[in-house]
């Protein structure tokens, strides 16, 4: 199976694809898959594939799906304008990290035709749209929902982001292996399949690990307006460093109430942290230090992540997170099995999702947020997590 490396600069890897259909002809393209411009070209004997992203880009979890879309949009784009016609169709809708939302918004791509779903973002809309996507057989990748139980709902299911056990045990290993602490303290949303995966995990792999949790203090999501009594009880436990696996909204509370309680611990989160240092109104500095698993870190100087952070602050005006780079690897991973299976968009839904499958499970690829990427049929990923550390007010790798 030939080995895929994507890259901003991509004129050279779909020249595989040119030699379907060499002759062009006007697109047909309609106004709603607008985000597919680059390419104005139809190959005549090629036909597009049309593929969905779902996200909240409204509503307090916006920064993630709105860097989903842009990720997105970007790797279509580029993939149309080097392949010199349309490889793919491409229709965003938001679902405002809403379940029934979601749904509503994978209905709506099923009436514009979607083929393959690239998405949703979050969770909890991704384990219900996984269960229509499973009972239409339509294959879906979504690049940040992290709970195990999201593909096991159908073989069509597939992760290109850490399952949350992974997240937690990676956390308990690089915590222990590097002795950042040995009294730890957590602090996680028990409401929240996210965060209550990854506290699990942590909390067997940290006894395994010999970490001392001192303090294991939940919240729910209608419980978390202040969590400094959480925080209170990690201190008085002598916690020197405080486990979050939660959003960054909740977190940068947390930041707060520490320094307002002169409490200086370490703190360490996963990828739900990403987005901490873009909060309106927030004091940066007191994240200073912050620690958190990702798979993607913008000041990483590899080339591949210098060309994508370049291209997308051009079109976007901002820097991409994690959330950004795992969108921009479903796309490209996407059209590396469409590529290895000749692929195009006359075939059924149905038909795409089994041949998709076929091929993703063979493939060998390198993206963003990992080198030698291999998904086996539960539909999980196989990647190294990394770590980075808040400083100087952006991200830097540890």
């Amino acid at each position: 199976m030939k080995k895929f490396v994507s890259s901003v600069l991509a004129a050279s890897m779909v020249l595989s694809l040119a030699a379907c259909g060499s002759s062009a002809a006007s697109s047909a393209a309609s106004s709603d898959a607008a985000a597919s411009t680059g390419s104005t070209t139809a190959s005549a004997d090629f036909t597009p594939i049309k593929i969905g992203g779902i996200g909240p880009v409204t509503g307090g979890a916006a920064i993630y799906g709105q860097a989903v879309k842009n990720a997105e949009e970007l790797a279509v784009k580029e993939i149309n304008e080097a392949a010199g016609y349309t490889v793919f169709d491409f229709k965003f809708e938001d679902d405002e990290h809403d379940a029934e939302k979601s749904v509503n918004a994978y209905n709506s791509l099923k009436d514009w035709g979607m083929q393959v779903l690239a998405g949703p973002t979050t969770t909890t809309p991704s384990l219900a749209v996984a269960a229509e996507a499973a009972n239409d057989n339509l294959f879906m990748m979504t690049p940040s929902a992290s709970a195990e139980a999201v593909i096991q709902i159908g073989d069509n299911v597939f992760q290109i982001c850490f399952t949350d056990p992974n997240q937690g045990i990676a956390s308990a290993d690089y915590i222990a292996d590097n002795a950042l602490g040995t009294k730890v303290g957590i602090i996680y949303d028990s409401s929240d399949a996210y965060s209550a995966g990854i506290h699990d995990k942590f909390k067997t792999e940290a006894a395994a690990k010999g970490l001392e949790v001192v303090a294991d203090e939940a919240f729910t999501a209608d419980n978390k307006s202040d969590l400094s009594t959480q925080l209170t009880k990690c201190q008085s436990a002598g916690a020197d460093l405080v486990f979050l696996p939660i959003y960054y909204q909740e977190a940068s509370q947390i930041l707060i109430a520490a320094n307002s309680s002169g409490y200086t611990p370490k703190f360490f989160g996963c990828d739900g942290m990403d987005g901490i240092l873009t909060i309106k109104g927030f004091d940066t500095s007191l994240a200073e230090g912050l620690m958190l698993l990702t798979p993607f870190a913008a000041d990483a100087s590899g080339e591949k992540t210098q060309a994508f952070v370049t291209a997308y602050k051009e079109a976007y005006g901002d820097i991409p997170n994690q959330f950004a780079a795992d969108a921009y690897d479903v796309v490209y991973a996407i059209y590396d099995a469409v590529k290895a299976g000749n692929l195009s968009g006359d075939m059924s839904a149905s038909d795409l999702c089994d041949a998709l499958k076929t091929q993703i499970t063979g493939l060998t690829f390198d993206g963003l947020t990992g080198d030698g990427m291999t998904w086996d049929a539960s539909g999980a990923v196989s990647k190294a997590p990394k770590a980075v550390v808040i400083k100087d007010g952006a991200y830097a790798a540890m």
